[in-house]
């Protein structure tokens, strides 16, 4: 012995990990067929159903611990939820911000803020799934957001706009980011923004107003305009000024657990491919016979198992509350590409009865493409990687 310490290391578990909640959520799954998503998506409509039944069953609470009434589950089980419920063909784009949005209040919020909230949100007697960051000038430069929120006794008066905030008419609650220092009195441009929780119920009509956007998906999404709306300073998330630091961390969350939810995609691609090329027989044979049927979709089975480590290394990094940026990063990027190529195998297996509605390959793979562009493009992925993680020059 050299007398020297050395610090325990996380290890990544490899196998199918939480077996139980595999089989429950594939249970809750099997309720909810094609024509059920088909149905909600012909007539652009939340999946109310759907989003109750993984309510009842405990899962959107299950990253809150339990002393506020959830499950108390690390982030990797949250993963393992999104996965199943997409490899199932399923979506969770109606309810998955809950998991990542949560981590914010949880983390630095109050205590008061934690008891007055966290237990209804695991009950389901309150939803809390609106993001709202993103705005139409700034897109995903948020530190230039216009947003202004500015303070007037014992509220704050807010005015702005974002946009792709999901699931705002379907929320009681929503994760608000805005400026509360202009961004010319601050030092660092990260500075002076701040989080605030809204109470969408009593703020719609009072200087908040809703507007459904029509998409290529039905993630049910909107426009968020706000003139004179008015947030109890008790709503306020940690300290004033701080909240772009509040953030940071529910956005590597979101990362990693959207990453799982493409992961699931790829899988049910692939599965889907394999399937159709083992029973479609044409000039006497399967077509999966073919090496110009086999090749890509085997391409995309390995690059799904590639970027399934790293969502499990992210996800471990995130649970031992050590750096995760790059990893959660590089998931989503690398699980973004992997799960396209699946699609597009999916589709090339399936030749034109991929474009029947019927099938569900045409919706999933409209579904899939997004993953390139949200959370994060990919081109940004790709600048944050050369500039932090291999120290090239910054490019923009």
């Amino acid at each position: 012995m050299d007398g020297t310490t050395t610090t325990a290391l996380p290890s990544v578990p490899l196998g199918e990990d939480y077996p139980e909640i595999r089989a429950a959520i594939r249970r809750i799954c099997e309720g909810f067929p094609g024509a059920y998503w088909r149905e909600k998506e012909e007539k652009e409509a939340y999946p109310a159903e759907f989003v109750q039944a993984l309510t009842e069953s405990g899962f959107l609470g299950a990253l809150i611990p339990e002393q506020y009434g959830g499950a108390g589950l690390p982030l990797r089980a949250g993963c393992v939820i999104l996965e199943e419920i997409h490899k199932a063909g399923c979506s969770a784009g109606a309810c998955h911000a809950q998991m990542y949005i949560m981590g914010t209040l949880l983390r630095h919020g109050s205590e008061e803020q934690k008891r007055k909230y966290l237990p209804d949100i695991a009950s389901g007697r309150l939803r809390l799934q609106a993001f709202g960051v993103t705005e139409p000038t700034s897109g995903t430069d948020t530190t230039r957001l216009k947003t202004r929120a500015v303070r007037d006794g014992d509220h704050y008066v807010v005015t702005g706009q974002k946009v792709w905030t999901s699931r705002a008419l379907y929320s009681d609650m929503m994760l608000l980011l805005a400026r509360t220092t202009p961004l010319e009195e601050v030092k660092r441009k990260s500075d002076g923004l701040s989080v605030f929780l809204v109470d969408l119920r009593e703020a719609r009509g009072k200087g908040l107003e809703i507007r459904p956007i029509k998409a290529m998906i039905n993630h049910n999404t909107t426009e968020v305009f706000m003139d004179g709306m008015r947030v109890p300073a008790a709503n306020l998330i940690g300290e004033e000024g701080k909240g772009f630091r509040y953030i940071l961390d529910g956005m590597n969350a979101e990362r990693i657990l959207v990453a799982s939810e493409g992961l699931g995609d790829g899988r049910y691609f692939t599965r889907k491919a394999v399937d159709y090329a083992n029973s479609r027989v044409v000039f006497g044979r399967p077509i999966g016979q073919n090496q110009g049927i086999q090749f890509p979709i085997a391409r995309a089975h390995a690059e799904l198992e590639a970027a399934e480590m790293m969502i499990r290394k992210a996800a471990t990094l995130f649970d031992a509350g050590l750096p995760c940026g790059p990893e959660a990063n590089m998931a989503k990027m690398l699980v973004s590409e992997a799960a396209w190529h699946a699609a597009e195998a999916c589709m090339q297996t399936h030749g034109g009865f991929s474009y029947a509605r019927e099938y569900d390959i045409e919706r999933k793979w409209r579904e899939i493409r997004l993953m390139q562009i949200a959370p994060i493009s990919t081109n940004l992925i790709l600048s944050y990687v050369a500039e932090h993680v291999l120290g090239l020059p910054r490019s923009f």
